[in-house]
């Protein structure tokens, strides 16, 4: 992902191992998984589809069935 910045370099994340760490030291700067996108891509050079394999999917909202009267 590009950085609006092309002059600021950037560690880059390929390697899953490397990016696991760098997720795990992001945890508690990140409020939410928007967050941590956003200071993944701002910090490093990273490939979206292994942020995307290594961010925890979200549960989605149950859906209550009207019940029968």
């Amino acid at each position: 992902m590009l950085h609006s910045d092309p002059l600021l370099t950037r560690p880059t994340l390929t390697h899953t191992g490397l990016l696991a760490r760098a997720v795990d030291g992001l945890k508690g700067e990140a409020a939410s998984p928007a967050e941590m996108w956003r200071l993944l891509t701002d910090n490093y050079i990273v490939d979206l589809d292994a942020v995307a394999a290594l961010m925890p999917i979200p549960e989605p909202e149950p859906v209550w069935l009207a019940a029968r009267g």
